[in-house]
């Protein structure tokens, strides 16, 4: 076995820094507990004159990012380039061709192409590693491979994103409207620029897909997946969801019932006194419910510099062992082409707010359309408005099917009586 492993890292921004400082600064660490050094080799970034908060020796520097998979003093490639194409993708793929392991944080390039990266590197025995691409400093990727192996796993759901939570949590205890929270989300830095892969439930989707693959022994499906954000959810609803017991949180679900498997992201109502409704901020949390151990909870930091570094560190120090193992923890030829079903015959109870002109015989016409779509009325109350000619009427549904809301809430924007589109947000009963 190897004394020392020789590593390039390319991608050099917030967390391409920290993580070259630390194994700077840690790397006796390192060989302590996997009795081999890994050295840094190579540096890689678009640009090697910006500013940056480390010092990188110009011998480190690699021009052409990739000439690290053809040298052959290269043992482990760390990809933080991000993104699912152009240069992350052409490192990655020609990487495992060139059988160099690799170490990635890139959720969105797992999530589109897992499946045939998974092959390559099985095909030329090395390890292709993503703990960091989910869910930050929380080794949920490493429970499900390793602790919870002997498990067969029904559910697997959680807050996966950040900054999401944040802006909900903002909104509920600030009392802050949507905007605002979003605006101190990015001057926190806890949002980008450009919020939208967050709020839109895309990151989290990236993530739920590679969650799913790993829990069900599945190939990755981009097709059969719910994908709904938070942009629609505003002050009265939050206001509402307390008055009625409950939060709002964005979450991820994936589950297996009967050999068919359900993935979804959208904003659920849930109780207040449950778990997952206290976990605020830019936390997030995974619970995964398998047999025998039951349910396993992992709370954390999910993003930032230094719950990545956690990660990358784990990973690097899983190659550093020599432990080559299957990415999607058992053989490509053993993974499943599972039945992947939509969300529309699934059953709910939902929260139902709609905004209507204030006129005789619009609430019977309203409970005569959710009748029709086989939709029953659990809880309604109407609240007042600061206009006295519009009534908003909140109701809580009794079980029904998806595909029933989605033609209840075709049907009611038809009408002449509303104000607004109605709002829809399904109930959860969990942890």
């Amino acid at each position: 076995m190897k004394k020392n492993m020789n590593i390039a890292i390319v991608g050099l921004g917030n967390i391409g820094s920290y993580f070259y400082n630390y194994l700077k600064k840690n790397r006796n660490i390192i060989f302590n507990k996997t009795n081999v050094t890994p050295i840094i080799k190579y540096i890689s970034a678009r640009s090697f004159s910006k500013k940056r908060t480390v010092k990188i020796p110009k011998s480190l520097w690699l021009k052409n990012y990739l000439d690290a998979t053809k040298s052959k003093d290269i043992d482990i490639i760390v990809e933080l380039i991000g993104g699912a194409e152009g240069a992350a993708k052409k490192l990655v793929f020609a990487a495992l061709k060139n059988k160099k392991h690799v170490i990635t944080a890139n959720k969105a390039l797992v999530a589109k192409y897992g499946d045939q990266l998974a092959r390559i590197a099985e095909k030329n025995k090395v390890n292709f590693e993503f703990e960091a691409a989910v869910c930050g400093g929380i080794p949920i990727i490493r429970s499900i491979k390793e602790g919870l192996i002997a498990n067969q796993i029904n559910k697997i759901y959680g807050i996966l994103n950040g900054t999401s939570n944040f802006i909900l949590s903002s909104m509920d205890k600030n009392n802050l409207e949507y905007d605002v929270a979003l605006k101190k989300a990015q001057e926190l830095g806890f949002a980008e620029s450009d919020p939208s892969a967050d709020i839109n439930g895309e990151d989290v989707s990236s993530k739920l897909k590679i969650l799913t693959a790993l829990s069900f022994n599945s190939f990755i499906n981009n097709n059969s997946i719910l994908v709904e954000g938070i942009k629609n959810v505003d002050q009265t609803d939050i206001h509402n969801a307390n008055q009625l017991g409950y939060k709002i949180k964005l979450l991820g679900i994936a589950e297996r019932k009967d050999k068919k498997i359900i993935q979804r992201v959208h904003p659920v109502l849930i109780k207040q006194n449950s778990y997952t409704a206290k976990i605020d901020g830019v936390l997030n949390a995974v619970v995964v419910e398998s047999s025998p151990v039951g349910q396993t909870v992992l709370q954390g930091e999910g993003a930032g510099p230094g719950p990545t570094t956690s990660a990358l560190v784990s990973d690097l120090c899983s190659v550093l062992r020599g432990n080559i193992k299957f990415p999607f923890v058992i053989s490509n030829s053993k993974r499943t082409k599972s039945i992947f079903e939509t969300i529309d015959e699934k059953n709910f109870s939902v929260y139902l707010r709609i905004d209507v002109k204030d006129k005789y015989g619009v609430l019977s016409n309203i409970t005569k359309v959710m009748a029709n779509n086989k939709v029953s009325v659990k809880r309604l109350i109407q609240n007042p408005t600061n206009n006295k000619n519009v009534a908003s009427i909140i109701i809580i549904t009794h079980v029904g099917k998806n595909s029933s809301f989605v033609k209840v809430l075709k049907t009611l924007s038809k009408k002449n009586y509303m104000v607004k589109k109605p709002k829809f947000i399904r109930i959860e009963n969990i942890l």
